[in-house]
């Protein structure tokens, strides 16, 4: 878990912030109305710790909806972009993302995150956050134009890389369960501590995650998996009593078993370190969903055998079926993103095991034309599925890779198998012995296909022709004196 602070919290970073255009022009309309306006939230804490931020909320004591409207005409800005169902309005000053909302009270219902929303102050809002961290606002009226409001201590725990609720915990947690999943990300996205008494405080309320929709857990999970270091966001999700609620498929991969002396390893600790190991050659969210499902299907596939012990026999295969019931339960896309995480997950194995033996070019060719354009996203994962703490055993097998890499290059050059399109379609093959749809079609591709791929014969229609035409006639088909067209 991380532990301290990990930026610079620098009050000075604040100063001059009232003169830039957009904070000025805010100014301006909230002098003009006569309604007090603040920036709130995450612009303000990213502001205070040196940290990129590409949106900026305000709040103001009225309409914002109306207030949006005026500060955007004063920047000739827009379109303004107005959700009357949340009172807030939006629009887009070159890349910034600019949000303004009414300060509001609101209050719950226990079977609803949606709250009941009433006008309120700057204080109402503040208290209705998430954390302290992201209460803190900065002033932008007359009188006090630039200070900064934090009436928790929020700058206090910034500078001590706290996250701490602003009111009770368990009210904050019950109102809203989503912010336990976001107290995780803001966790390891900022490399910060949850307070002690917060983090219980999920724990006892974790089970709440159940009125939270699939796609906002979904939402929260993805942005845990595209922090630096998710593993931090994992283990957080397990302790907390919260994967329970939603992945519970991952936390059975915890624990190493043992029998007669021989243990195996952890499972959700190595997933962890692949994932982390993934993160520092990618930042492609799916290649990092592959890494964490490589092996999710080990525990059903766990058995110990006298003599050899714990084998997980099939579970890339097991594995890939599990994909896609896991990604409907999360509603996760089902189309080409979760195929390439099956995919992945499918052929994870393969490149390891052609570094264990002499690597033949039929072995490469196969690889190559199961993995198609996927080929370098499978050579990440699997050299970051190399975990062993046995120096020499984990040197070996990256040295070997190299050598698969260089392999598959060659191959990949002289034989043109990646995505290769069969030379001799089902079409050419009714044609040449006049023959319906059927089976035997299907048949002779595969071994068409096979050929290629085992080196027997080059990926050229003439050859290909040639061996349909002898696998027809031991089939029993006659040619219809066709020419290969």
């Amino acid at each position: 878990m991380p532990t301290g602070q990990k930026y610079t919290v620098d009050p000075a970073r604040l100063d001059g912030v009232v003169s830039e255009p957009l904070f000025a022009a805010v100014a301006a309309e909230a002098a003009k109305q006569n309604v007090p306006a603040f920036a709130i939230g995450g612009y303000v804490r990213d502001r205070l710790i040196g940290r990129p931020c590409k949106d900026i909320d305000f709040v103001v004591e009225g309409d914002g909806m109306a207030f949006a409207e005026a500060v955007a005409q004063r920047l000739d800005a827009g379109p303004v972009h107005v959700f009357k169902n949340f009172g807030t309005a939006m629009f887009m000053l070159r890349d910034l993302q600019v949000e303004f909302v009414g300060a509001r009270k609101e209050s719950y219902n226990r079977n609803s995150r949606k709250p009941e929303v009433a006008p309120g102050t700057i204080k109402d809002d503040q208290e209705r956050r998430d954390f302290t961290i992201n209460a803190l606002a900065i002033s932008l009226n007359t009188g006090s134009l630039g200070a900064l409001v934090d009436p928790f201590g929020g700058i206090l725990h910034l500078d001590q890389g706290l996250l701490r609720t602003p009111l009770d915990p368990d009210i904050t947690f019950s109102d809203d369960p989503l912010r336990m999943l976001r107290a995780v990300r803001f966790a390891t996205q900022l490399g910060f501590t949850i307070d002690p008494v917060t983090f219980e405080a999920i724990q006892r309320n974790a089970k709440r995650l159940e009125i939270i929709s699939a796609e906002r857990i979904h939402t929260e999970l993805n942005k845990i998996i595209l922090a630096p270091r998710p593993s931090v966001g994992f283990i957080l999700l397990r302790e907390s009593g919260l994967m329970a609620e939603f992945f519970p498929e991952f936390l059975e991969l915890a624990g190493a078993e043992e029998k007669f002396g021989i243990g195996h390893k952890d499972n959700f600790y190595h997933t962890l370190q692949v994932l982390d190991n993934v993160c520092a050659k990618s930042e492609d969210l799916w290649l990092r969903w592959a890494a964490v499902l490589h092996d999710i299907a080990k525990p059903v596939t766990k058995r110990f055998v006298p003599g050899i012990g714990w084998t997980f026999h099939g579970h890339e295969d097991k594995g890939a079926r599990m994909v896609p019931k896991i990604f409907r339960r999360l509603k996760l896309p089902l189309d080409e993103q979760m195929k390439f995480v099956q995919k992945l997950v499918a052929l994870h194995l393969r490149p390891i095991a052609l570094t264990k033996e002499e690597v033949t070019d039929s072995a490469v060719r196969r690889l190559l034309f199961d993995a198609g354009d996927d080929i370098d996203a499978l050579m990440i994962l699997c050299r970051a599925d190399i975990t062993s703490k046995n120096e020499k055993k984990k040197d070996r097998y990256l040295r070997n890779y190299e050598l698969v890499m260089q392999k598959l290059k060659d191959v990949e050059e002289k034989d043109r198998v990646r995505n290769f399109q069969p030379p001799i379609t089902g079409e050419d093959i009714m044609r040449a012995f006049n023959i319906p749809p059927c089976k035997l079609i299907g048949d002779i591709k595969t071994v068409i296909k096979d050929a290629i791929l085992d080196g027997v014969i080059q990926n050229d229609r003439a050859q290909a022709w040639q061996l349909m035409l002898e696998e027809g006639r031991k089939l029993g088909l006659e040619a219809s004196g066709h020419p290969e067209p």
